[in-house]
């Protein structure tokens, strides 16, 4: 091969070298981000939910894709919000807004990774085998726990000394409520 060949062969193969290493690129991954509640009052929720991907290296439009579904308040709207998720190509549910959404993201799918942010007791829910091994396709966190309510009262105590009576509001349609007011008489 001449020389003025070997250059012009190198020089097409230097031409086409972006497009083909662009095709096997692999594709972008996805998020499915299932909420009971709707993105007007999460809207601080979301920016540190962009920010923790962020500091993991993941921007939205740019390196991720998040495939947004809202409930807005309307639990009953859940199960068909996760079926449609989970017949997307995602590769990982995020359910916040309680245990109803990590609820309907779990019936939704065995193999998808669910991660959740619940006020209940995700063993009790069915949600984990056990807090020290999840097991099945879903893990998170329980935010809410009894073993810390005592501390709860006493800083309520110190911020408001004089204060007689401490009022609790809840969302009755919210099952982990039910259960986390409950008397416990064990």
């Amino acid at each position: 091969m001449r020389r003025r060949e070997f250059l012009g062969v190198l020089s097409g193969a230097a031409a086409t070298w972006p497009f083909g290493a662009h095709a096997q690129q692999p594709a972008m991954p996805v998020i499915g981000f299932l909420s009971a509640r709707s993105p007007d009052d999460t809207t601080h929720l979301l920016a540190g939910f962009r920010q923790g991907l962020a500091d993991g290296g993941f921007i939205e439009r740019q390196n991720v894709t998040i495939e947004y579904r809202w409930a807005e308040g309307q639990y009953e709207r859940l199960p068909a919000l996760a079926a449609e998720i989970a017949r997307r190509p995602v590769d990982v549910i995020v359910a916040t807004g309680g245990e109803p959404a990590a609820l309907a993201a779990k019936a939704a799918t065995s193999i998808i990774p669910i991660v959740f942010a619940i006020g209940g007791d995700p063993v009790k829910a069915g949600l984990v085998a056990s807090y020290s091994r999840p097991g099945g396709n879903a893990t998170g966190m329980n935010i809410l726990t009894r073993s810390l309510e005592a501390k709860r009262i006493g800083l309520l105590r110190d911020l408001v000394p004089l204060a007689s009576m401490i009022g609790l509001l809840r969302n009755p349609r919210m099952p982990a409520a039910a259960l986390y007011l409950a008397d416990d008489t064990s």
